[in-house]
């Protein structure tokens, strides 16, 4: 059908949620005419409005993995303390969905896609998902077209409630399938690390990508990772853990 015509809601959803220095691993895997989930790890919309910092996803990290998270899943440094800040409700989170899915129904109706779109919450934090056939330009090189519609979807939700959003956006399940790279080649890395005992670069990601990686390397013995650099050059170094 055609955008405006109709979509599918989902309520409310639960689902899994789902790097150093002689030498750098570039992931060949991936291509932009096939889409990827969701962590996710896109800029974010900081309480003042503006588009900043990393992605989506984003969950906890320490150190430089906690650049990644703050922006990839949120962006919400709201403040330093967080107090008087209260935690959005389910219903909350679900009106943040509806909105972005509101925006992005209007937007890809100008351009004539089709599709549906499904407006859900998981694991705390909104989500849009557009589904159909023929939406490769909607994601563009590496999810670049993909994460400039999440930040303008991000911002559309705080025109209209004033709150900051970590809504993330997919299409054409982009970011499920591109989890599922990253997941092997952080696990590639590892391995590299282990094998040779020296630290290996990983090629510049986005937060979402990031997040991806920490969070397999955080989950293995023996190899932990860090972010380096700025963007649009930042990358993960994957090394031998300390102790």
């Amino acid at each position: 059908m055609r955008f405006g015509a109709g979509r599918a809601v989902t309520a409310l959803a639960t689902a899994p949620r789902a790097f150093g220095e002689e030498e750098t691993v570039t992931d060949t895997t991936h291509s932009s005419d096939e889409p990827e989930d969701l962590d996710v790890n896109a800029a974010d919309t900081d309480p003042d409005g503006d588009i900043n910092a990393d992605d989506d996803g984003d969950e906890d990290e320490d150190g430089e993995k906690a650049d990644d998270i703050a922006a990839s899943d949120d962006g919400s440094d709201d403040d330093e303390s967080g107090e008087g800040l209260a935690e959005p409700t389910d219903s909350d989170l679900f009106r943040q969905s509806e909105i972005a899915a509101d925006y992005i129904e209007g937007l890809l109706d100008i351009l004539d896609f089709d599709g549906d779109i499904d407006e859900l919450v998981q694991n705390g934090r909104p989500m849009v998902e557009v589904v159909g056939g023929r939406l490769n330009n909607l994601v563009g090189t590496r999810g670049a077209t993909l994460e400039a519609l999440q930040e303008l979807s991000r911002l559309a939700v705080f025109r209209q409630t004033g709150e900051p959003s970590r809504l993330l956006l997919d299409v054409g399940g982009f970011r499920a399938s591109r989890r599922k790279e990253l997941v092997a080649v952080a696990k590639n890395a590892a391995e590299k690390v282990k094998q040779h005992g020296e630290s290996v670069r990983l090629e510049p990601m986005s937060a979402f990508e990031r997040k991806c990686v920490h969070d397999v390397i955080n989950a293995m013995a023996g190899v932990e990772s860090e972010s380096e650099g700025l963007e649009p050059s930042r990358r993960i170094v994957v090394r031998p853990a300390e102790g």
